[in-house]
């Protein structure tokens, strides 16, 4: 069976290559409007930042998006964007979190 090619996409903040699934979709449309794209198919130009707590914190210091669009972006956009980050990377660590049936409390 022929393996299926995984796409592969630059991180503004660290220009590092990381599956598309592992990145967050920026995208600044026709009206000038920015918004975090989780499906990653709205309408407009899209940029990447890899879903780490780091890297979106880096992105409002470098301020990277401003430059990719070439016009000025509130910082309550940033903000939204760390607080959707730290949320999705909280989700995807109890994704990962397994449980033991030894943990369990015992009834008996």
């Amino acid at each position: 069976m022929k393996q299926k090619k995984i796409p592969m996409r630059k991180s503004l903040v660290s220009n590092e290559q990381f599956p598309k699934r592992d990145l967050l979709r920026i995208a600044y449309n026709k009206e000038g409007q920015i918004l975090i794209d989780p499906t990653g198919k709205a309408h407009g130009r899209g940029a990447y930042i890899a879903l780490l707590n780091k890297e979106a914190q880096d992105a409002k210091k470098k301020r990277v998006f401003d430059r990719a669009f070439q016009t000025k972006i509130a910082d309550e956009f940033y903000d939204e964007l760390i607080a959707y980050v730290a949320h999705q990377v909280a989700r995807r660590e109890l994704e990962s979190t397994t449980y033991s049936a030894d943990l369990a409390p015992d009834y008996d």
